[in-house]
């Protein structure tokens, strides 16, 4: 009678484990995709912000600052995106590959693949007899689903999309951007670049603090971080913009 409540009740402790797991892949995917969007406004932030601040350092006339502002928001949007879609189709071109080895397999050795899941289960605690039953079940509902989330924790209906991380990342750089120019260009003359300055150190804080969140890390230490990395940037730009107004070469 107690072999059979143990072998009664682990599937279900089988069912959860593997739902947990699903999840939390899902989860992670998820913020790992917010976290991306935290750090691609914090690039358009503070790339945009140097631009913009050390034109201020040479020029007072508002044109240059917003063309310079805006040539640095739109050249890194689109380079941001660019490099997001080239990152995830390779990515995406991984995973299909080991989607099609997976449905290879299955096609030319299916006993053998689904005593490999049920090994697998075994390795997690398992017993031999809880394992074999569970893989059957899910080789029953989808075979490939089941070894891919297993093996690779790819959901083959779900491969990364390269177009929406393109777009997302576009967008996160291009919203973190009109942070600066906005702060750059609404107040009066002598006050723009203090408020630039502090306007854009608080926003570096708060998105350092919010990717340190989301990854688990110490969101004091992170924020710090990122905004005395913000400041030298800044620094750096507006003495070379200061240094070369004052020389007369533009």
């Amino acid at each position: 009678m107690k072999g059979t409540v143990q072998l009664d009740e682990r599937p279900d402790t089988a069912q959860r484990t593997s739902d947990r797991k699903i999840r939390s892949g899902g989860l992670a995917q998820r913020l790992n995709a917010l976290r991306a969007g935290v750090l691609g406004a914090n690039d358009g932030i503070v790339s945009t912000a140097a631009v913009v601040v050390g034109v201020a350092g040479a020029t007072t006339d508002a044109g240059p600052i917003l063309m310079a502002g805006l040539a640095a928001a739109v050249g890194g949007a689109v380079s941001m995106a660019l490099g997001e879609y080239v990152s995830v189709s390779s990515q995406r071109d991984s995973e299909r590959h080991l989607i099609e080895q997976q449905s290879q397999a299955l096609r030319n050795d299916p006993e053998g693949e689904l005593l490999a899941l049920a090994r697998s289960y075994e390795e997690r605690g398992i017993s031999a007899a809880t394992a074999r039953r569970a893989a059957e079940e899910l080789f029953a509902s989808n075979a490939l689903e089941a070894q891919m989330r297993e093996r690779h924790n790819i959901d083959p209906d779900e491969v990364t999309s390269p177009w929406h991380a393109a777009i997302a990342s576009f967008l996160a750089f291009a919203v973190g951007a009109l942070l600066p120019l906005l702060a750059i260009l609404l107040p009066s003359p002598e006050l723009r670049v203090p408020v630039a300055f502090g306007a854009t150190l608080l926003s570096l804080a708060l998105t350092g603090a919010i990717a340190a969140g989301i990854g688990g890390g110490s969101q004091l230490r992170a924020a710090a971080r990122v905004t005395l990395g913000g400041a030298l940037a800044l620094a750096v730009t507006y003495a070379i913009g200061s240094l070369i107004g004052t020389t007369g070469l533009v």
